[in-house]
């Protein structure tokens, strides 16, 4: 499955704060301040985790108690504004075994079961199902996966191109397939191992003649077949919207033809981001992004930059690093402004650093915090570089992790 394709599936069925719970976190709005603490003459202590958070009846708009009672069939919908497919909407029905607010702090998720689908203003449709369970007590996660879909992209070349740089050529992607991951717990500690199996049959077509010496070589049906290993490191506070906490990951991918690929091939992937508050209520972020690709991989499983105010699959490379620092103020009450600034590189061949080319991008915005038990915020981000310029619908943090 290709990787863009896959990543945006997972993160339209997961971000929507009515498919997915994690630990509440600490309240955001004043460092100094503690949590509330239920009168235990009037309420068990176990009744649910949100009583150990401060209470969201404070006169402004909240959804927490809608998030504490909902569970069951529940419709959802997140508009698209990601530049390279143009504007659309995605939605779907989700099935949560659980009130959000039946979840532990850090574990009793809810079990979620969904289908849904997109459209977008470039002519991007798909299609996808997703079930995510948890089992053995919260020590074992399952997530099955399927889409199906049509993307419409631009092709710059891998590397620094010069040809593609302004005139890049269009292409379609229309992958079928399908992935099954399981993650483990290592005893009692925020520490996962991953593994599973990833397969996706994928038509490829260009938008010019196949004597366009710029077209990269490929095949009009690919088949992808990825082994799927991960090991991650998650010590965050919160899963929507992270105070503090770590979150470490590194995910190598082999692809061979006993897996059912077409072509011999492995991506690795390495994803450090640190979130620290700070005095003031101001909260600071700090990610930073490894992608690399060896053997033959089909042009668009090569890694790209992806940072806010960066088209999907724009800067691409056998290799790729980036980094981006977010600052946040809650200036007042439950409202926020922010600020992130970010640069990658993309490049060929690993040892020479050869057909290297970069992109700085920055913005701002501002967040609301519109589930206060859970510490979520919501809002809108502007963000640009020298050849992008795009707005984007906030759910949580932009960094947001499964």
């Amino acid at each position: 499955m290709p990787a863009a394709v896959a990543a945006a599936v997972l993160a339209f069925a997961i971000q929507s704060p009515s498919a997915h719970a994690d630990e509440p976190s600490t309240p955001a709005l004043d460092n100094s301040e503690q949590p509330t603490k239920p009168d235990a003459a009037q309420k068990p202590a176990a009744e649910d985790a949100t009583q150990t958070q401060k209470p969201a009846d404070d006169g402004w708009p909240d959804v927490s108690k809608f998030l504490d009672e909902k569970f069951g069939f529940l419709p959802i919908a997140k508009p698209i504004t990601e530049p390279a497919v143009g504007y659309g909407v995605g939605g779907g029905l989700m099935f949560i075994s659980k009130p959000l607010g039946q979840a532990a702090k850090g574990l009793g998720r809810p079990n979620i079961t969904g289908v849904g689908g997109f459209g977008t203003s470039n002519g991007s449709w798909g299609m996808f199902g997703i079930d995510m369970r948890y089992w053995a007590r919260d020590h074992i996660q399952t997530l099955v996966a399927g889409v199906y879909a049509s993307v419409n992209l631009d092709y710059y070349g891998t590397g620094n191109d010069s040809v593609l740089h302004d005139n890049p050529l269009r292409y379609n992607l229309q992958p079928a397939g399908g992935a099954g991951l399981m993650k483990y717990r290592l005893g009692e500690s925020r520490a996962w191992a991953g593994v599973g199996y990833a397969f996706a049959s994928t038509r490829v077509s260009f938008d010019a003649p196949d004597s366009q010496p710029a077209i990269p070589a490929y095949e009009k049906r690919s088949n992808v077949g990825l082994l799927l290993t991960s090991l991650t490191l998650d010590t965050r506070d919160n899963f929507f919207t992270p105070l503090r906490g770590t979150f470490l990951e590194a995910i190598f991918q082999p692809a061979a033809t006993w897996l059912g690929s077409d072509h011999n091939f492995e991506r690795l992937n390495l994803t450090a981001i640190q979130y620290l508050p700070l005095p003031y209520r101001l909260y600071f972020g700090l990610r930073g992004d490894l992608g690399a690709s060896f053997g033959d991989a089909p042009f668009y499983m090569r890694p790209s930059i992806s940072m806010r105010g960066v088209a999907a699959m724009r800067y691409q490379g056998e290799e790729v690093a980036q980094l981006e620092a977010e600052l946040r103020w809650q200036f007042y009450g439950r409202w926020s402004i922010l600020g992130f600034i970010g640069a990658g590189d993309a490049w060929n061949h690993l040892e020479e650093g050869k057909q290297v080319q970069g992109v700085i991008a920055g913005g701002g915005g501002f967040r609301y915090e519109i589930a206060r038990s859970y510490g979520l915020h919501m809002g809108v981000d502007v963000a640009g570089s020298r050849d992008t310029g795009a707005f984007y619908i906030q759910v949580g943090s932009a960094w947001m992790r499964p």
